[in-house]
Order: structure tokens, then sequence, then C-alpha cells
């Protein structure tokens, strides 16, 4: 699977809320980071947990894909109820195709919601 395959899957598993289809495309030791509330996640289980137990009836579409090598960049659009907004995602993936790296921009710096301090760590 090339680069951007992945990064189309990535986003389709995550749509279809299919935990164990997007476990299946993550390394064991994945990283997850958010720089607007410099929130990390490290570990497959937690960041599959994380998005399982994400609030909100949330929904993505991609907008465009750009993939060089191993490492795709994906624009989305993310809908929450009404409320709609762009996000940046850059993957970065292993010699063998898996997700090793995430970086997930969202529009605007914010605090983190409570309630999931037991899976994330501040930097």
């Amino acid at each position: 699977m090339s680069a951007g395959q992945a990064g189309t899957t990535y986003v389709e598993l995550l749509k279809s809320r299919d935990w164990e289809g997007l476990a299946a495309l993550l390394s064991p030791d994945v990283v997850y980071e958010m720089p607007q509330t410099r929130e990390r996640i490290v570990g497959l289980e937690r960041f599959v947990r994380f998005n399982a137990e994400y609030p909100g009836d949330w929904h993505l579409s991609v907008r465009r894909v750009v993939a060089d090598g191993p490492s795709v960049a994906l624009w989305l659009e993310v809908a929450v109820g009404s409320e709609r907004m762009d996000a940046c995602v850059w993957l970065d993936l292993s010699a063998d195709g898996l997700i090793t790296r995430i970086t997930d921009f969202w529009p605007e710096a914010y605090e983190p919601p409570a309630g999931r301090e037991h899976l994330t760590e501040r930097w």
C-alpha cells in the first residue's frame, strides 16, 4: 500500500469507527501528537482507545492528500454536529507500511477537554 493509500485508509477506518482495522494499520509504538494542546499519546492501544472514546458525533472527509515517500499529508474537513472545521494530519510510515507517527493540526490552539488525562501526556 502506498503512503497516499495508507492515508485515505486511515481516514476511512476512523470514519467507520473500525477500531480493529485501524489498529492493524498502526505500529505498536505509534506516536500521536496534537501541537495545539501539547498532548501526546504513545502506543497503539491508547491511540485507538482515545478515538473510540472521543465524544460527539464527528465525521471526517478528505479534501486533499499529498504523499512523498513514507510520508503523507491530509487536509480534512471535520464535522461535529453543525460545526465544520479544517484539520491537517501528517502521517509517517515505516518500511513495512505501518503508521509510526501522526501529527494532528487543528485550526486554533485550545485547552484539551477534561477526561482524557489517563491517555495523554502534556509537553
